[in-house]
């Protein structure tokens, strides 16, 4: 299961998925979708693993996308790696911790609505900018956001798409402790394996129980998101932000209706 810029290994009941790529910022490419979609399956038929880990680097959860190798090879239709890893997420049996240090953006955060427990460093930070750069929202925090904060505090955090605290993070329930950067790993494996050591059938129920109610909604979310998200990838609101990226000038969206 582990690739370059996936590593996986199993200790104490614990699998643990480290994203591994620090000079990209842990950036999302295909190949490391479809190799964190692959653990995750693989962690719910492995009896020998009771919990997950997500993690990235010391300094760098995840930044979000590889936006120029999405741009190149566009996801399309239900089995693109994204959806894939999406789905098996949203659908992990057993429980998944996150422990989140420096940057999460996009993906990096709204994986977050889908793991049962996660822990901050103080330095990290969240950021939801998918209207900045032309496209919306993805991975049902469209539908899970306002349910967890309420409409007006949602549409602050992925309308104005500004970055925020951790602290504000933890104020939005989005995870469930803040702690000195360098200890967030430590508590936050400490965590899983405690969960690995409870009675294994109990705690998947239990997940399952908690999850069960907005299960189908969530997997309606992801897909209907996504019929936007594609399309909007490469379309002008995008191209304008993403060349304005590279060109490094403020995108000028005036010409849009």
């Amino acid at each position: 299961m582990s690739t370059q810029h996936i590593l996986c290994d199993v200790a104490d009941g614990v699998m643990t998925i480290r994203l591994n790529r620090p000079e990209k910022k842990n950036a999302l490419n295909q190949a490391m979708y479809t190799a964190m979609a692959d653990a995750l399956r693989n962690a719910d038929q492995d009896s020998t693993v009771r919990a997950i880990l997500l993690t990235g680097t010391d300094d760098c959860f995840c930044s979000g996308n590889d936006i120029q190798d999405f741009l190149e090879m566009p996801p399309a239709g239900e089995d693109a790696p994204v959806l894939r890893f999406m789905r098996a997420l949203a659908e992990a049996r057993k429980p998944v911790v996150a422990a989140v240090n420096g940057p999460a953006v996009g993906v990096g955060t709204t994986l977050l609505f889908h793991v049962d427990l996660a822990y901050a460093g103080e330095s990290a930070r969240f950021h939801m900018p998918f209207v900045n750069i032309g496209i919306c929202p993805e991975f049902a925090s469209s539908y899970l956001l306002p349910q967890m904060i309420g409409h007006a505090h949602a549409a602050e955090l992925v309308m104005l798409a500004e970055p925020f605290s951790a602290a504000r993070a933890l104020e939005c329930k989005l995870i469930n402790a803040v702690l000195p950067d360098a200890q967030v790993y430590a508590h936050a494996r400490a965590k899983a394996v405690k969960l690995a050591q409870q009675p294994p059938n109990a705690l998947r129920t239990t997940k399952m129980l908690l999850k069960r109610w907005n299960a189908p909604r969530v997997a309606e979310a992801i897909m209907f998101e996504a019929q936007h998200f594609m399309p909007m990838l490469g379309g002008p609101e995008a191209r304008e932000a993403l060349t304005a990226f590279m060109q490094k000038r403020k995108p000028d969206f005036s010409k849009f209706a």
